[in-house]
């Protein structure tokens, strides 16, 4: 059974079950020559997939799986690269290592990490999403004490790569051509690399990473040898590099449009809480339990609720407590009040995510989507594609697009904000109104 303590500072909890690997180099520099035709005068990572550039889902993928800080090695028009990040993702923990020249991926890795602090970090390939277990791949990079370990995806009757071939030790042994193959290990294009291990070495300025690095390493003087590894997962995996598969992509990264009629005991429910369970304190905080005053309709709005979602999870921004205005105990004594309440009329929250940090590049703080990937490493039952989020501010909708849920817009304290809108779903004047548009009978999974 799941079970959860019903209040977590999501700024001080790690991920439950996530390992210490925090730090990703993203190789966003690609020209995206065989997509010239279909997506002209973009970076590759920029290509258009489901009405998203697709670097948007390889960060928030990297996100989920507990990576807080990236470092965007750039170069054919970066400029494209560093506005889009600067404005759509203005809270995220990022830098930008711009090659002069052209440097291949070995030379721009080179480059990205005078930028890094960790001793091992993430190297993912900007056009590729392999929706590889990090945690996992930490544990057997650690055990391995691995210089570099290579995420292998298994694929059959294939001839667009080459084979990894790997011995019974892990230990990487052959990096076969391209040539059809009935099935096959293929590098996945995600590595986790020792960066001490890496810059001890002396590599030219320009030199690429799989041929000069990677696939040299077998023929290195015995005492000079790389530990290079491989771990096999198989798990989601595109390249939009061809326009076979960037197509593809369209397809598959499209979301069917929300349809309350579908929602079942599988689905869950993040709320935002100031504006959409209670009246919000415009420019100021709820500071203690007297300031507290439902919305119109609740708690008992609950009840509906919970017999419809097989979880209710509130996620709300916390700064008062950050800035020193109020206290945990504060904060507690506030939700003791609004669970007292739902309980009693036979609704339920499963849990309630806080976040107190002042910064808004806490990656926990909304819109960053921390305390959604934080919920479902606590109840894995969680599935965030089959999840909504209703919130009364632009950043709740955000949020909920990076966790890569549906958003539903309470308009009670910003009537204004525009709709039809990219990052919403579903518009409502208040969540009263949003539970009368939810089927009345309850929907079985």
């Amino acid at each position: 059974m799941e079970e959860i303590q019903n209040y977590t500072d999501s700024s001080k909890a790690p991920f439950r079950g996530l390992g210490g690997i925090k730090e990703a180099i993203i190789l966003a520099g690609g020209l995206g020559t065989r997509l010239k035709d279909t997506v002209p005068d973009l970076p590759k990572c920029m290509a258009p997939v489901a009405g998203r550039p697709f670097l948007f889902y390889v960060i928030n993928y990297l996100r989920s799986q507990g990576i807080e800080k990236f470092i965007f090695a750039t170069g054919y028009m970066h400029e494209i690269i560093e506005e889009y990040l600067n404005d759509q993702f203005s809270t995220l923990n990022f830098e930008c290592s711009v090659e002069k020249e052209p440097l291949g991926t070995g030379g721009a890795i080179q480059l990205a990490l005078s930028k890094a602090s960790s001793q091992d970090l993430v190297i993912a390939n900007g056009d590729t999403l392999y929706r590889v277990d990090l945690h996992k791949a930490l544990l057997f990079h650690t055990q391995q004490q691995a210089e570099s370990t290579i995420l292998l995806k298994p694929m059959i009757n294939f001839d667009r790569y080459g084979v990894v071939e790997i011995n019974a030790d892990h230990l990487v042994d052959n990096f076969a051509e391209k040539q059809f193959y009935q099935k096959g290990n293929i590098n996945g294009g995600i590595y986790l690399l020792n960066k001490d291990k890496f810059l001890d070495e002396e590599f030219p300025a320009i030199f690429s990473f799989e041929i000069d690095y990677l696939e040299k390493a077998l023929s290195l003087p015995k005492g000079k040898k790389r530990r290079i590894v491989g771990q096999v997962q198989d798990e989601y995996f595109i390249d939009i590099g061809i326009p076979e598969d960037y197509n593809r992509a369209q397809i598959e990264f499209v979301k069917p449009p929300l349809d309350l009629e579908k929602i079942d005991k599988t689905w869950t429910l993040f709320l935002d809480r100031d504006g959409v369970i209670n009246e919000d304190k415009i420019g100021s905080y709820i500071l203690n339990p007297d300031e507290f005053i439902f919305m119109k309709g609740a708690p008992g709005l609950f009840k509906k609720l919970t017999e419809k979602f097989g979880h209710i999870i509130v996620v709300t921004n916390q700064r008062g407590v950050g800035r020193g205005l109020m206290s945990e105990e504060d904060l507690a004594a506030i939700h003791e009040k609004m669970l007292t309440a739902i309980n009693a009329v036979g609704g339920k929250i499963d849990a309630i995510y806080f976040a107190t940090s002042i910064e808004n590049k806490d990656p926990v703080r909304k819109p960053n989507p921390g305390m959604a990937f934080r919920a479902k490493a606590d109840l894995p039952s969680i599935d965030l594609s089959r999840s909504i989020v209703a919130g009364n501010h632009q950043s709740d909708m955000l949020f909920g697009k990076n966790a890569g849920m549906y958003t539903v817009f309470i308009a009670s304290t910003n009537p204004e904000t525009a709709f039809p809108h990219p990052d919403i779903d579903l518009r409502f004047d208040g969540l009263q109104d949003f539970v009368k548009a939810l089927p009345a009978g309850l929907a079985l999974p």
